[in-house]
């Protein structure tokens, strides 16, 4: 979807606000939660490398009847059921080293409810809700009603273990067909979706035209959830519930300080991280929200595909659901993100398997970087050479960077990965074109070049590779003698101090 240059371009903007779809905790997190967590980590880290303000948000969907099932399915109260599965959220983002400023939960009464019940106070006022007795086709997998097109052989297509049920009910629908005509100007003039083609598939659903949504049911079929201001025999449904996360964690209710900085202000990047089964609830329905409350609408909505399990869909019943918490303890969280941006195509659906895994983390992460650091430092050490300034790899660094922006710019995640696996591999075969080891024997002024070239280029590397691979780079950086190992303060050029003579660090790959 091409747009007219704006003034500032995206690119521009000093100030970027990324968030993650919140994970819903009828569960816990699974290796495509692990996924959306780095691909939007490796953004913040990206803008923040730039120099941009970056504010990042993720957290957890907590509200719903599948909650409240699961909890009486295991004996607990919603509450205990929430508390349980959104620690396990949080703690999956730090393991994952995931850069998040802020974790909303949706059963946060000072912060989230407040906005919540803002927002749909404002919807009311729009006259944009009408209560009416509806009946339709509900799937409690996905939690909503479905039309015909979503039904295959009598089921979901997104859930075709669980019955659809027929259900009448008196709820509050918001009137998003109204807003049929503003949504989609909204797409075409101000918000980029990528891959293009999700955005195509969302200009074609408004073609047809918007249908009236479902913003509430009744407490006697939902009463773990946030309760309709002015009627408290019917409880909020999803959309306004889940969807308003992403403005109540800047404290919108009280028009607070990041709200202003990050949402209200015109020249705030906004990027909505989300999967293509959530798509058109925030290109449809959150930009009507939005527009009916008169709020500044995303600037960006970047959607991933599904992860696949060697070949097949991930499901409980057939128990192959990857828990990303077994390969974080087994293998570290570098291998992890490594494996999920470069061989996941960014927004197509990609395969999880652990041979590939084993394969990518030996060949490429092992070999390709962890070896290449032992290799060159200890050269260095061995030679004990006074370090130069010469960096004759430089220039494959700059192409790699020039390459990692346009990709990164395009949601090409996995192409951005591979440029910087392809920058250190050049870094290998300058050392096998050099050989350092017979310089050692005849030229001393020519070997101080080539082993200040490495070292001084890795020191530039490192600031890029930790946008992909955090803990790695400052590994490589304490290697270097950069700074402490858990410093988060990356140089955009760093370079091992001119003269410095290289001494054993404790830091392994």
């Amino acid at each position: 979807m091409e747009k007219k240059p704006t003034s500032p371009t995206k690119l521009e903007r000093s100030r970027i606000y990324i968030t993650t779809s919140i994970g819903y905790v009828n569960g816990a997190p699974h290796i495509g939660h692990a996924l959306e967590f780095v691909q939007a980590d490796v953004y913040a880290r990206y803008f923040r490398y730039l120099g941009h303000e970056v504010y990042f948000l993720t957290g957890t969907d907590e509200h719903g009847s599948k909650v409240f099932l699961k909890a009486k399915e295991e004996g607990k109260t919603p509450k205990e059921l929430v508390d349980e599965n959104s620690a396990k959220f949080k703690l999956l983002a730090e393991a994952l080293h995931v850069s998040n400023d802020d974790f909303i939960r949706t059963t946060d009464k000072e912060r989230h409810w407040p906005a919540v019940n803002k927002l749909w106070g404002l919807l009311d006022t729009a006259k944009l809700f009408e209560k009416r007795t509806y009946a339709g086709l509900y799937c409690n997998g996905c939690e909503s009603f479905k039309t015909e097109k979503d039904i295959v052989d009598g089921k979901c297509t997104l859930h075709p273990t669980t019955e659809i049920q027929k259900i009448s009910e008196e709820n509050y629908f918001f009137l998003l067909s109204k807003l049929n005509d503003q949504v989609g100007k909204a797409l075409k003039d101000t918000i980029t979706i990528l891959p293009v083609n999700r955005g195509h598939e969302i200009l074609s659903l408004i073609k047809d035209g918007l249908h009236d949504v479902s913003f509430s049911r009744p407490k006697e079929a939902l009463s773990w959830g946030i309760p309709v201001p002015n009627d408290p025999e019917q409880t909020m449904y999803v959309w306004c519930d889940a969807l308003t996360n992403y403005i109540s964690a800047l404290g919108y209710a009280g028009n607070g300080e990041l709200y202003q900085k990050y949402w209200a202000n015109s020249e705030a990047r906004k990027i909505h991280f989300i999967g293509k089964d959530i798509l058109r609830f925030h290109a449809a329905i959150w930009p009507g929200m939005l527009i009916a409350a008169k709020l500044p609408l995303p600037t960006d909505i970047f959607v991933h595909g599904f992860v696949t399990v060697n070949g097949e869909r991930m499901s409980k019943s057939t128990g192959n659901v990857v828990d990303p918490m077994d390969y974080v303890k087994e293998f570290g969280a570098d291998a992890l993100r490594y494996y999920l941006l470069r061989e996941i195509p960014s927004y197509e659906d990609g395969d999880f398997n652990r041979e590939r895994f084993i394969e990518l983390y030996n060949g490429e992460l092992a070999n390709n970087l962890g070896n290449l650091a032992q290799r060159v430092v200890a050269m260095a050490l061995k030679y004990e050479i006074a370090i130069d300034e010469s960096n004759d790899l430089q220039p494959d660094i700059d192409i790699a960077w020039n390459q990692i922006q346009e990709y990164v710019e395009k949601f090409e995640l996995h192409l951005a990965a591979q440029s910087l696996m392809k920058c250190l591999s050049s870094f290998n075969q300058y050392i096998d074109q050099n050989k350092p080891w017979e310089l050692a024997k005849q030229d001393k002024e020519a070997l101080t070049k080539v082993l200040s070239s490495l070292l001084n280029g890795m020191a530039r590397i490192s600031g890029i590779t930790a946008i992909f691979l955090p803990e790695t780079a400052k590994k490589l950086r304490v290697k270097l003698g950069l700074g402490e190992e858990g410093s988060e303060i990356v140089p955009i050029k760093p370079q091992v101090t001119p003269g410095l003579f290289m001494t054993k660090t404790s830091s392994k790959f």
